[in-house]
């Protein structure tokens, strides 16, 4: 029996290796094709070099196929883009750090994520899903660490304000990857955007009564807070 369980592992490892290589394989045909191109199984059989049949043992049918390659495409996407959501660095610096990740993504690979963003109600959502979630729990901490008063209904909201930030991020730069000419640059459209969202949330910390200095790392803004929330010395 456990030798049969050991067969069933290995023969699982290798479905999921040789399903990675078709996806893989997939990828490389969009790349090497006119954005828009219509990518065929057999373009993507031959690449991975397998026959056509091979790889719809491993997915039911084209749409099961398109759905796997967008998830693909979107679980690279989430692997650059994951690192950057941290509280190092200033306010301004975390933002620049993860807008600016998420359009040079485009710009090395748009026909990837034109492929990927075709399907904006299935993966797309998933993958500002996951974003959102953990751009959600670094704004938890920053409110936690700045001591910033939220009463309940401010605390349910930073959730849905964390998906809205990321899927005003995605929709923007999805709108303009697909404009020509391609304007603005990258950098000047990474400090727009940079600059919409720290002027959003800059509105919610005013409205706390919390001012940030956008420019000032976490870690002197949280010192610096600190400091002035210590009781005056009485003998002073």
């Amino acid at each position: 029996m456990a030798r049969q369980d050991g067969r069933q592992v290995r023969w699982n490892e290798h479905n999921q290796q040789r399903r990675m290589q078709i996806l893989q394989a997939a990828c490389d045909v969009i790349e090497t094709s006119p954005i828009g191109t219509d990518v065929h199984v057999q373009q993507i059989a031959e690449k991975a070099g397998l026959n056509r049949t091979v790889v719809y043992r491993h997915f039911a049918d084209r749409g099961d196929l398109d759905r796997a390659i967008r998830s693909h495409i979107l679980d690279g996407v989430v692997a650059d883009l994951t690192p950057t959501i941290s509280l190092e660095g200033s306010v301004n610096g975390i933002i620049r750090r993860i807008v600016q990740t998420y359009v040079d993504y485009v710009v090395e690979h748009p026909a990837l994520h034109a492929y990927a963003v075709v399907d904006s109600a299935g993966s797309m959502d998933a993958g500002i899903d996951r974003i959102a979630r953990s751009v959600a729990e670094v704004l938890e901490m920053a409110i936690g660490l700045l001591d910033a008063e939220l009463d309940e209904a401010e605390e349910q909201l930073v959730d849905p304000l964390a998906h809205g930030l990321v899927g005003a991020v995605f929709g923007a730069v999805r709108r303009w990857a697909t404009r020509e000419p391609r304007q603005p640059g990258a950098d000047r459209m990474a400090d727009l955007l940079t600059m919409s969202i720290w002027n959003l949330l800059d509105g919610h910390a005013r409205r706390l009564g919390v001012d940030i200095d956008p420019d000032l790392p976490l870690v002197e803004l949280l010192a610096l807070s600190q400091e002035l929330d210590k009781p005056e010395d009485a003998s002073a």
